[in-house]
């Protein structure tokens, strides 16, 4: 048992004393109660907002109810201080005894220090890079994809059973354009084409292997068919071909997906169909005519009944066509009738999304809300654009590609953990630049280098010592003092922020608490220049030296811990 789940057990049973004794009423919502580090770290070492939040259900005041639970903490033999502050907050401060207690708790469990039961028995289905495959990832998938996949880590870490969903749009027009750009291409490759790709098809160089290969294989057969002969089979073997490019790309990245969905597969299945009609059962799709566009209304337009979703029921702002006035579906209907799809096997759902479609994001959730009645978490992460940059100058694009940069370009260039590491350095609604000389330089100001080389000075530490005769001991914690415990105390709290993280879906909580804790081990590292008692190898003080490397040792695993949770590697020499 780690130090906060230990110490919110404590303040349960004390508010158990407290309703045994009738101070409480029974049966209290204890679910807004916490446990936290205190906002200064000079009030003491944990602090609870337990008797603000219960005082008014109880019926009484808030200070009167601290000195009540104050009295009970104090009982407590690993607490040496309980103070009250403001109206009813109350601070706790700690033995030293407790300290060693945690860094035992890191050394026992290693890997598994914070790891968690906290989604036990839940399904949670991530669908994330959903690139359209019509050609290699760029820059503009890199950021959602890294997201996707760390929170899918995190929620494995705590407990969740996790489905790696990437979702394949291959029902569009943008496929057919694809199959017209391979045929263009394969026209070329026989030597039938010549010059500039048409405008409206995709130019990038990519394509001619593939055009290439049914070059070899067809020769003149589908040069001059009329296309509807040769599209869909060109569509299918091009969205194929793409689909191997992105597969790869990711794998770049160390990302891998558990299910690939595809929207053709996905409607040729009757999917959207059976959505509708489970919602025409609930009263939620009916036939109706749209309001006429706001504005100018074009001189063709006119009323067309419509299946539609009654959106408006979960707070969107007008109902929607699930269907065009062809029969087709829209791209809302198709979706929503994708999400019925993954309703099937997962209890919650996640969608990383570019920031690009959050006008959509309003009427999915409402489907969502539709299809479940409300019982099934939906959460919808948007993801900001990366701005590349080189120097402090926006960065050219590539023509090989076809007007951007490619993801597997990026990572050549800085590496799959540069990419990953920096990817989460923001929140994922936050703009974002990323700067190929910034984002490896060796400097304080890199958090990447900064996280990974606190990792490595530490085995660089543990090294040397080695080579002096030391060796971390558990032996005689008791010789730590203040600086020592303020950064077990930072280490201590790795637990309840993957906890905090995976509650959220933020998994860009996991890169700040990292830096926070590479910047202390640095500073206590750094201490030791000024003051050598406070050098963590000390020849002449085997007992001292033996306690510090145990603290710096578990203080490298929690390092390692967090950045496996990115998937970034903990570096031992730099």
């Amino acid at each position: 048992m780690t130090l906060y789940t230990l110490f919110t057990q404590h303040l349960h049973d004390a508010l158990d004393a407290l309703e045994a004794s009738g101070t409480l009423p029974a049966a209290l919502n204890r679910t807004a109660v916490t446990v936290e580090p205190p906002r200064d770290a000079a009030h003491g070492d944990l602090a609870t907002n337990a008797a603000m939040v219960l005082a008014k259900p109880a019926g009484t005041n808030p200070r009167a109810l601290a000195e009540a639970l104050a009295a009970e903490l104090r009982k407590i033999e690993a607490v040496t201080e309980v103070e009250i502050a403001g109206p009813g907050f109350l601070n706790l401060r700690l033995a030293p005894s407790v300290w060693a207690d945690e860094l035992n708790a890191i050394a026992a469990l290693g890997r598994d220090y914070g790891r968690s039961e906290l989604g036990k028995g839940k399904t949670v289905n991530i669908e994330y890079v959903s690139a359209n495959p019509t050609g290699p990832m760029h820059m503009g998938h890199c950021r959602g994809a890294v997201v996707g996949d760390a929170l899918a880590t995190l929620l494995e870490y705590s407990g969740h059973k996790v489905i790696r969903e990437y979702y394949i749009n291959d029902a569009g027009g943008q496929v057919d354009v694809l199959a017209r750009s391979v045929h263009w291409r394969y026209r070329e490759a026989l030597g039938l084409e010549s010059g500039e790709m048409p405008e409206g098809l995709y130019p990038g160089d990519y394509l001619v292997p593939l055009a290439q290969e049914l070059a070899g294989e067809l020769g003149n057969a589908q040069a001059d068919a009329p296309e509807g002969e040769w599209l869909v089979p060109f569509r299918k073997r091009a969205v194929a071909a793409m689909m191997d490019m992105i597969r790869a790309d990711l794998a770049r990245l160390g990302i891998h997906h558990d299910v690939f969905a595809s929207e053709a597969e996905l409607q040729a299945a009757g999917k959207p169909e059976a959505a509708e009609a489970v919602l025409r059962e609930k009263g939620l799709v009916y036939d109706g005519v749209l309001e006429a566009p706001k504005g100018k209304v074009a001189e063709d337009w006119e009323p067309v009944e419509l299946p539609l979703f009654r959106s408006t029921a979960f707070g969107d702002d007008q109902d929607r066509p699930i269907r065009k006035s062809n029969g087709s579906w829209t791209y809302f209907g198709a979706d929503l009738a994708y999400h019925f799809q993954k309703l099937q096997d997962a209890d919650e759902l996640i969608d990383i999304w570019g920031a690009d479609h959050a006008g959509t994001v309003k009427r999915i959730k409402a489907a969502v809300a539709a299809l479940t009645d409300n019982e099934a978490r939906f959460d919808v992460k948007l993801v900001q654009m990366v701005k590349l940059m080189r120097g402090g100058e926006p960065l050219k694009m590539s023509k090989r590609a076809g007007n951007f940069v490619t993801l597997a370009d990026v990572v050549q260039e800085v590496g799959k953990d540069v990419v990953r590491f920096t990817m989460l350095t923001r929140k994922a609604d936050a703009q974002m630049e990323f700067d190929f000389e910034k984002v490896v330089e060796a400097s304080k100001d890199n958090p990447v280098f900064y996280v990974q080389y606190a990792h490595a000075r530490i085995h660089s530490i543990l090294r040397k010592a080695a080579g002096e005769g030391l060796a971390p001991s558990a032996d005689h914690l008791g010789t730590l003092g203040s600086e020592e415990q303020a950064l077990i105390a930072l280490a201590a709290q790795f637990p309840r922020i993957v906890e905090a993280a995976a509650l959220n879906r933020e998994p860009h909580r996991i890169a700040f608490y990292l830096g926070d804790l590479a910047a202390a081990f640095h500073a206590f590292f750094n201490l030791g220049n000024d003051r050598t008692d406070k050098r963590i190898v000390l020849a002449h003080d085997p007992e001292t030296s033996g306690a510090r490397l145990f603290m710096a040792a578990n203080i490298g695993q929690v390092i390692a811990n967090g950045l496996g949770l990115m998937a970034v590697e903990a570096a031992t020499q730099m």
